[in-house]
């Protein structure tokens, strides 16, 4: 594979605070790389760098091998959290509008169809659902046919099927060996869609890889759980770990079998036990812990 987008030892500071300090990863073809972190940890500083629209205090972003150019901003493509479009402006008038910013663009036709935005053309944009404004900026993004596609979390707020309907549209860009850059809350979304993901904390890179692979360094057990008045205070269950939250009692344990057993010769109920593999959930709050972030 080739690689699409680099950065390379980027640092930003406000004043005294340093956003992000010496970050650097590589972002090959048709991959879609994953940038999650706590608020404040600094990503979206990070992806405001890569993209362009804020200058680094030092280091540098490079596209196809140079510094970020009129080419990148020709191929690029970029969907951001918060986007305000033009008030009493129909859907396929700010389609049409975006389109005439590039010299070429994607068939808005085909954009209608892939991003189902047929039921709605002619309606206002202040009158769209969740689900169907975050549809028609993914295929305002799309319009000059993007070989870049930058993602600021694009699903924040939508429903479960309204979100796995986005995570659909995100597979079938990928399937064109286009470049999909990420950013995200939700660790199901990042595990579903990422080939690759990199954890920020205080402005650096605290972990990065694919999602399987981070799993299986950081991990070599499953977690067992039951309701806590089921569980003695003094129930043995070496060398599992076990600790009592929300009215559970989760079992960090590294051999199901022993742990089982064990349960089962103390007399501990197991009709209400539930098995769980460890999650990126569990990876994100064991490297930025459990604090609540501002």
């Amino acid at each position: 594979m080739s690689t699409v987008l680099e950065a390379r030892g980027l640092v930003k500071k406000f004043g005294e605070i340093h956003a992000v300090n010496g970050v650097s990863f590589a972002i090959e073809r048709g991959r879609c790389f994953g940038l999650l972190g706590p608020n404040g940890a600094g990503k979206t500083t990070t992806v405001e760098m890569i993209e362009g629209t804020l200058a680094p205090t030092a280091g540098d972003t490079l596209y196809l091998g140079s510094p970020i150019d009129a080419q990148f901003r020709r191929d690029a493509g970029i969907m951001f959290q918060s986007t305000a479009l033009q008030d009493y402006i129909r859907v396929r008038e700010a389609l049409q509008l975006f389109q005439d910013f590039y010299p070429e663009s994607r068939p808005l036709d085909e954009l209608i169809e892939r991003c189902a935005l047929g039921e709605f053309l002619d309606r206002d944009v202040q009158r769209l659902s969740g689900g169907q404004r975050q549809r028609v900026l993914l295929a305002i993004a799309l319009v000059n046919d993007p070989n870049i596609l930058f993602l600021d979390e694009p699903t924040t707020g939508l429903d479960p099927q309204s979100r796995r309907n986005f995570w659909q549209l995100i597979q079938d860009i990928k399937a064109e060996n286009k470049t999909v850059v990420l950013t995200t809350h939700y660790m199901e979304e990042a595990y579903e869609l990422c080939d690759e993901i990199a954890i920020m904390d205080h402005g650096r890179l605290i972990a990065q890889g694919t999602p399987t692979a981070l799993l299986e360094k950081h991990f070599d057990n499953a977690i067992v759980s039951l309701p806590a008045e089921q569980v003695p205070d003094r129930v043995d269950l070496h060398p599992a770990r076990l600790q009592r939250r929300n009215g559970l009692v989760e079992i960090f344990s590294g051999d199901l079998d022993t742990s089982i057993r064990q349960l089962m010769d103390q007399g501990v109920p197991l009709a209400q036990l539930q098995i769980r593999s460890r999650t990126l959930e569990d990876l994100f709050l064991e490297l930025t812990g459990h604090d609540l972030r501002s």
